[in-house]
Order: C-alpha cells, then structure tokens, then sequence
C-alpha cells in the first residue's frame, strides 16, 4: 500500500540516513524530500541526495522546496502538497517528519526573516505549523507525525554548556529573546537548541491527546525520535573546537562503540531507526517518545499541562494560525 512521506532537511546527515533506509525497504511510499534549496550546483548536500536518490531510478522520490525560517514558505509549501494530495497527483501523507533544525552556538543570535529566533523558528514553530496544515491530507486510518527528540531536552547538567534546557517564565521570549550576555554566547546559543528540542516533545504529548479526542483523526499517531549523539553529523561543525576534537574521536571509534552504548549512533543507523519509527508495521498506532527505536521516558517538564497549553498558545500565535487552517477541532484552546 502505498502512501506519502514528508521529511524536512532531506539533505542533512540523519536525513540522508533516513533517505537510504526508505530507498532500500519501502519503495512502496513516495518521498517528499524538502530541502531549503533545491539546486545541486548551489548546495553540495542536496547533490548528495539527489546522487542517492539516482541510484534508484525506480524509486518515486521529489526534492522540493521549503524554507522553515519563512512561515510564508512553510505555508506555500503545506498548500501545495495538499492541493497535489486533493488532485490525486499524490497519495495522502502516512508520514510528517520533522527533521530539520539549526542552531547558532558561538555565532551568537540569529533571527529569521519573520524576525523571529531562528532556532526555535525552524527546530520547532514551523514544524507546528506544517503539522497543524497537513493533517486534512493525512491518511486518517494509519499516518504518523515523527518528531525529533534530543537528550538535550531534559534539564540536566552537561559538560558543553552551563545553561540547559527550561522554558522562560515569558514564552514570548522563546522567539524574541533578550540579547546574550558577551560571556554566554555559545550557552544561551546551546539552551535555545535544547529548548526548541523540550518544544518538540512537549508538543508531541499536547498533539496526541487532540487527535486522541478527535473522532476523525484519532488514528494519526504522534512520536519523537532521540537519535543520540551523531558524531559524524556535518552539524558538529558549530561546536567549540574541544568538543568537535572529542566528536571527531569518537567517529574515529564509532565501529567498536556502537556494540556497547547506544549514547552515541552512526547518522546511518540512526537514520535506519527513524524509517522504522516512521514507517515499519510493527510501529502502527505507537505514540510517544523514543530513544532509537526504544522506548523511553521524557521530561517531566513536556508532560505538565500547564506547560502545553501556554507553548500550544503562544506557537499558535506566532504562526498566526487561523481555526480555518487545520481540520483538527478545537485547535485553537487547550482542550
């Protein structure tokens, strides 16, 4: 049976894992790839999709465009594929997953063309958004929402940064935040990354107990993927150059590491992990948070209701979302 998958950052690391997984196990589906440029001149990494794609010239894979940064292209984006689902030109959605995501660590702030911050923007605002427009074109008997998850989004101490995850006591801060401290830089860079990751789980619990309560689309399922730590992930790159040396040896070791920790993965194997949490028989209907393809336990903070209901308000104010834009019912109050 055949169906819809919808991947955002097709061209990064997990995502050509992913990528390959899907071309080798389940030619059945058709592939959405988004990427946010769509040229193989301009951008190496959507060249190495499109050369993994080619190398199966029988599979129905499409690299399109969406810039999560703009909620104007997210919109475009969301419309098109659902005009394409309601013409038939493609099967309804049995997978969303939300896979693409920016940080800036030591490069300080950076907003998106909303003049929102970015991180939060893309790793998660966007992502509601697409989500909430896409559910109409969802096959209603069997699609699954698929989050990524982070161990970031718990608030515990880590060696690469003072500053963890925790949502501020103003969530308006969480897209206008206040300037960095000179000595924060990289931590206030890694917590909006760490926050953006507790949004997503946070929002997989809200969203599951809506669809849960709605009769028409109580069969879409909503789950978060903790990859682990990938340190052969391209995204490393913005790490303070301590860290990138000690994610550099591990890559070094991951061939004998992986058969003892499961802390630290390979962006195929992990990639791997998320085709089967997206799209293997054996996860229909599962719900919930994810470590690979184990289940785990989340923050305690992503699972308070207080907490999803004021993220759920304020994303479905930043995006400016309307009732009219979503089938799900009572989208715009905590239920």
């Amino acid at each position: 049976m055949g169906g819809s998958v919808v991947i955002t950052g097709a061209n990064g690391s997990l995502a050509l894992g992913f990528v390959e997984a899907f071309l080798k196990s389940y030619p059945q589906y058709t592939l959405i790839a988004a990427v946010r440029n769509t040229s193989t001149k301009e951008d190496a990494n959507t060249a190495k999709l499109a050369s993994l794609i080619a190398r199966y010239p029988k599979a129905k894979a499409h690299i399109e465009s969406i810039d999560l940064g703009s909620l104007v292209s997210t919109r475009s984006f969301a419309d098109n594929i659902a005009a394409r689902i309601a013409s038939k030109e493609l099967p309804p959605i049995v997978a969303i997953i939300c896979n693409a995501f920016t940080w800036s660590l030591e490069s300080g702030q950076k907003f998106t063309v909303d003049d929102m911050e970015a991180t939060f923007q893309v790793g998660h605002l966007s992502h509601y958004l697409l989500v909430l427009k896409l559910l109409g074109s969802m096959d209603v008997k069997s699609g699954r929402v698929v989050l990524l998850g982070s161990i970031v989004h718990f608030d515990l101490p880590n060696p690469i940064s003072s500053l963890v995850a925790g949502f501020p006591e103003d969530f308006d801060k969480l897209v206008t935040p206040d300037a960095d401290p000179s000595d924060l830089i990289h931590d206030r860079g890694f917590q909006r990354y760490a926050n953006a990751k507790l949004a997503n789980i946070t929002f997989l619990y809200d969203l599951n107990k809506r669809l849960e309560k709605d009769p028409k689309l109580s069969n879409i399922t909503v789950t978060a993927m903790d990859p682990g730590g990938l340190p052969d992930s391209r995204s490393q790159a913005g790490q303070k150059r301590a860290v990138r040396g000690f994610f550099a040896l591990i890559n070094v070791l991951m061939p004998a590491l992986k058969y003892f920790t499961s802390q630290f993965r390979t962006t195929r194997d992990a990639g791997r992990d998320l085709a089967t949490l997206s799209l293997d028989p054996s996860f229909k209907g599962k719900r919930g948070y994810y470590i690979g393809t184990r289940e785990g336990t989340p923050s305690k903070v992503a699972m308070a209701e207080e907490v999803q209901k004021k993220l759920w308000d304020g994303c479905w104010k930043w995006a400016n979302l309307t009732p009219e834009e979503t089938v799900l019912q009572n989208s715009a109050s905590n239920p």
